[in-house]
């Protein structure tokens, strides 16, 4: 399947989720904290209900995961995965770097991605098979990851460095990233997007749900990254992430204490 019916109502719900999160910036909202602590704004569950009624009707046997309570199961083998606001707190604060992220399952694989920064006017996007793509103002580029082959000359992405006491390799985690070029925390969809984009070379995710990683993990792939969890799966449902070149694979796997060779 080539899927560009679909691509082509995500890309556009995904503008327009985005258009509805900015007006909700310029006008004010109040900010709630959800269980976890989290906080979610009136514009997440606005662009969520966005995303949910268009997917409905343009696809009806369709199931639905939002991150904000869309749940729904479809009639086919197929689920929508919603991130109506990745970076909810970026949002709060005036940070540009915010995104809404949606990704489309057929029988457990993401086969479409996109992720749109809309106070950037950036768009991501992948089809399985297709490609990856970014568009800026207008102009169509292929995503290419980068071909760097030393860590010391490599960009690595960490998110939550205020949590690193609960990852599994936090006594080793400095170390490692010493050897790095740089080391960057923007964000898991921006940072992930530096590496698909060929200007970082490693993303670490601590703790993440389905609907942060679905888009972006087809995304990576078909940049020509590697994507797995911390016990080295390719999967959305890991609760953590990693994306890295494959020049890099094995050195990011060694330090995860993940045995085997790295995926060809």
């Amino acid at each position: 399947m080539s899927f560009e019916r679909e691509l082509a109502v995500a890309r556009q719900l995904a503008l327009d989720a985005g258009n509805l999160a900015l007006q909700y910036q310029q006008d004010g909202f109040e900010v709630e904290d959800k269980p976890d602590s989290s906080p979610v704004t009136a514009a997440d569950k606005a662009c969520e209900k966005l995303f949910a009624s268009t997917l409905e009707a343009e696809f009806p046997a369709d199931g639905l995961l939002g991150e904000e309570g869309a749940n729904k199961t479809g009639t086919n083998s197929r689920r929508w995965i919603i991130d109506p606001i990745d970076g909810t707190r970026d949002f709060v604060r005036g940070n540009r770097l915010w995104s809404n992220l949606l990704g489309l399952e057929v029988d457990g694989v993401i086969e479409v991605g996109v992720a749109t920064f809309p106070a950037l006017d950036e768009q991501y996007y992948a089809v399985r098979g297709g490609g990856a793509f970014r568009v800026v103002k207008g102009e169509v580029t292929r995503l290419k990851a980068s071909s760097i082959d030393t860590v010391e000359r490599a960009v690595a992405c960490v998110l939550q460095f205020n949590n690193v006491a609960i990852r599994p390799h936090s006594d080793r985690l400095l170390p490692f990233l010493s050897r790095f070029w740089a080391v960057r925390s923007l964000g898991g969809a921006w940072d992930s997007m530096l590496v698909a984009s060929g200007q970082a070379e490693f993303w670490l995710e601590p703790t993440a749900k389905p609907w942060d990683l679905a888009a972006l993990s087809v995304i990576c792939k078909e940049a020509g990254c590697r994507y797995f969890d911390y016990s080295g799966n390719d999967t959305i449902y890991g609760g953590n992430a990693v994306v890295v070149t494959p020049a890099l694979e094995a050195e990011v796997r060694s330090f995860l204490g993940l045995s085997g060779q790295p995926v060809a």
